[in-house]
């Protein structure tokens, strides 16, 4: 183990003899680390556990206490996963509510300098986060997704698996699996072609999903009715039924375009 003699570490920290802690590292109480984590300098982590392999710039917070009103001082923590890169400045808060609530993030997460993560959120494996994106409490962000620098989610949203999102966007609905999205409001602009063949979707796959998207963004009828013809289209690709699927389970309903909104009585 290699602990710099400037760290402040707690009595009931975990930390494994594979970990490198840097200089003025402060790992407060209930923090568990795997094997190999790596803190470089002046981290800040409390309340959280730390997958095996990750990496820990200067400057981050982890595991603080959720920027949420509500929140008394309950036994909550954040869980982050294996692999990840968290960069300088960057905050992923513990969750808000009951006992053992988490927010809790995937493997193989790159977390660029000063994105935010807050209470309660869910993010999939291998989401990108570029500068300063930030995501309110409760959003869920599907795996292979990609937040652009200076975007920001409002609370409670869903974003897909495998959407792009440009920078300095803005969301307060969903964004479905598979998009590019855009502007502020972030609208849809239609499947993410440059990103599923790096993530090595086949030719047939990403057709479907181009027709997909042709039939949501020309909707000449109601998005339910598109959503059967899509499942009648499509029976057994599972792309698409996880696409319909997300659609109709929006509560928040998803932005087509900037003036074609659709809610939940739409949907």
């Amino acid at each position: 183990m290699t602990i710099h003699n400037t760290a402040i570490i707690s009595d009931n920290a975990v930390i494994p003899a594979s970990c490198e802690i840097g200089p003025n590292v402060i790992i407060g109480d209930n923090v568990v680390l795997g094997e190999n984590v790596k803190i470089i300098a002046n981290a800040y982590l409390e309340n959280c556990e730390i997958g095996e392999g990750t990496i820990i710039y200067p400057f981050a917070s982890l595991g603080t206490a959720p920027q949420d009103l509500s929140y008394k001082g309950q036994k909550t923590k954040a869980v982050i996963g294996k692999n990840c890169i968290i960069k300088e400045y960057v905050t992923i808060n513990r969750a808000a509510g009951e006992d053992g609530a988490i927010t809790k993030v995937g493997d193989k997460c790159l977390f660029m300098a000063s994105s935010h993560v807050a209470h309660n959120c869910v993010v999939g494996d291998e989401a990108i986060f570029a500068n300063l994106a930030t995501i309110g409490g409760h959003v869920h962000v599907g795996k292979c997704a990609f937040l652009g620098g200076m975007s920001v989610y409002h609370q409670n949203i869903r974003i897909g698996e495998y959407v792009i999102i440009s920078g300095f966007s803005a969301a307060r609905m969903d964004i479905p699996p598979f998009a590019k999205a855009a502007s502020a409001p972030a609208v849809l602009h239609g499947p993410n072609v440059v990103g599923l063949k790096r993530r090595g979707f086949s030719s047939e796959e990403i057709k479907n999903i181009r027709e997909a998207y042709r039939l949501i963004e020309a909707r000449k009828t109601t998005l339910s009715n598109v959503v059967k013809e899509l499942e009648e289209m499509f029976p057994n690709d599972k792309n698409i039924l996880r696409l319909t699927d997300f659609i109709k389970t929006s509560k928040r309903g998803i932005y087509l375009g900037r003036l074609n909104a659709l809610n939940n009585d739409e949907v």
